[in-house]
């Protein structure tokens, strides 16, 4: 398994080829839906699974367990993340959703490198020292909670982090696996990041599969029966049958 420095300067490397500092919290939905050559889909999966990709010669396809919360979505994206760009010679794979279960070593670094993807060591570290004043083994659930809110991690990720990089033990790291959105709703956060997509948002796909539709339909190489029969097998009524919401959008 490669040593954690090498996952780290991997994880910026990917960032700065999508175009991102090495210091910043990153909005990875945005940045895949801006991506030419991915296309994501979400769909709601057992609760043992977090996620899954396919890479062939012409098409990256990340599949996201759509009734795992937000936080564990963006996990789950960038580990697949590292599959799809940094390991070679797979079909597909599908990833478990708990990080303390014995994987395989590509598994393994695959979740090393979600984590620094999206607090890449160097911004985790002076994030702890300057944002939070505080140094190893004094952090509270307060500093946790400011902590994956900053970087956008779910608490088990963000737990599993600070125990790898020697900040929590793993009996502390115990007394914090409860009251998670309660501990966040208390310091004025939202409560986003802790829930699962609404219902009606669990199935969608985005990216270049309705790219190639839309294109197909524009260079009239499919009926228009063909085009929405291709858009709802990629759950988007949305498109196909317009706004569910009774009003408009507002400009403003």
């Amino acid at each position: 398994m490669k040593e954690k420095i090498e996952i780290n300067a991997e994880a910026i490397s990917l960032r700065r080829h999508f175009g991102e500092d090495i210091d910043s919290p990153i909005d990875i939905f945005s940045l895949l839906h801006n991506s030419e050559d991915l296309t994501i889909v979400f769909y709601p999966m057992s609760n043992r699974v977090s996620g899954m990709c396919i890479k062939d010669k012409h098409n990256k396809i990340i599949g996201i367990n759509s009734t795992s919360t937000y936080g564990r979505q963006r996990f789950t994206i960038s580990h697949e993340l590292y599959h799809l760009f940094f390991h070679d010679n797979f079909g597909s794979i599908v990833c478990s959703k708990d990080l303390e279960k014995n994987k395989e070593p590509q598994e393994k670094e695959a979740d090393m490198f979600a984590s620094y993807f999206l607090a890449p060591y160097e911004a985790l570290t002076h994030f702890i020292r300057t944002k939070l004043r505080k140094e190893r083994h004094t952090l509270e659930i307060s500093d946790v909670v400011k902590i994956e809110q900053y970087f956008g991690l779910s608490r088990q990720a963000t737990l599993w982090r600070l125990i790898n990089d020697g900040y929590l033990s793993r009996k502390k790291a115990d007394t914090m696996k409860t009251g998670i959105i309660s501990s966040a709703l208390k310091l004025g956060f939202d409560d986003k990041l802790y829930l699962p997509a609404p219902e009606e948002k669990q199935y969608m796909t985005f990216g270049k599969y309705i790219k190639l539709v839309e294109q197909l339909k524009h260079q009239e190489l499919i009926s228009t029966g063909k085009y929405e029969e291709l858009l709802l097998d990629g759950f988007r009524s949305d498109i196909v049958y317009g706004l569910t919401r009774q009003e408009e959008e507002t400009y403003d």
